[in-house]
């Protein structure tokens, strides 16, 4: 997370982007965010992927970044943001999560050994067992390369377990296995909604980097008023001279 409020970070410098993300010789993350002024609403998101390239809509960053605003006292209790993916509305609750309103989505269509839908990044939901012995960089590399060609997608594997899934996810960009993706979580609970795998909403989902929970409205032709929530934990903070 950047504060670029006076826009002088050089986002053309895909090298410069990549070297911070860089886990041995940087500062180590799977993405950048800057957050910068916008005229009319809070502030404006520009999300980069690990790879030094700007990348479509990141949900957890996104709330991740709601807290940063929050902790720079750019915000209250409440926001509202642009994105890549348009305008979103935001929370910091009193309990430590922050809440986020996903772009509206059609219903998802089938894809070969799952389902397609796009929440803002375009993912691909797979229905696996035993998520925890999968093997998510092998097949989702795969996947990724063949069924969606250049361009790519997300890759989720979710397991249903008492009503609660499961998600692990192979992320295009990084193209590695990420503790967590906000959108492809999103896409996993509608689809498991969609498919009848799971009753419950908000859905309850499980990641390797904590929980969160995704609640919506279900309409015939999509979903609305869909909300990510969960924790956006301070780590520490720095300066860099570059």
């Amino acid at each position: 997370m950047i504060d670029d409020r006076m826009n002088r970070f050089p986002d053309q410098d895909c090298d410069l982007i990549a070297g911070l993300c860089q886990r041995r010789m940087g500062i180590g993350s799977d993405g950048l965010i800057l957050l910068r002024s916008h005229n009319t609403v809070d502030f404006t998101m520009v999300y980069f992927n690990s790879d030094g390239s700007e990348s479509t809509m990141c949900g957890n960053g996104g709330r991740c970044l709601v807290q940063f605003a929050h902790d720079l006292k750019i915000i209250s209790q409440k926001t509202t943001f642009e994105a890549i993916d348009g305008m979103h509305h935001a929370e910091v609750h009193e309990d430590g999560t922050v809440s986020l309103h996903m772009i509206d989505t059609s219903r998802s269509k089938s894809s070969q050994n799952g389902f397609f839908l796009d929440t803002g990044s375009p993912h691909h939901v797979e229905f696996i067992e035993k998520a925890e012995d999968y093997p998510v960089v092998q097949i989702g590399r795969a996947h990724r390369n063949t069924i969606y060609g250049p361009q790519g997608a997300n890759i989720n594997f979710v397991e249903v377990a008492d009503n609660v899934l499961i998600v692990r996810t192979y992320e295009r960009g990084v193209e590695d296995e990420t503790y967590s993706c906000g959108t492809g979580v999103t896409a996993a609970a509608i689809v498991a909604f969609q498919e009848g795998k799971i009753s419950s909403n908000p859905v309850k989902v499980h990641t390797l980097g904590g929980e969160l929970s995704v609640s919506f409205k279900s309409f015939s032709d999509g979903f609305k008023n869909v909300i990510l929530r969960g924790p956006a934990i301070f780590v520490f903070e720095g300066q860099l001279s570059i």
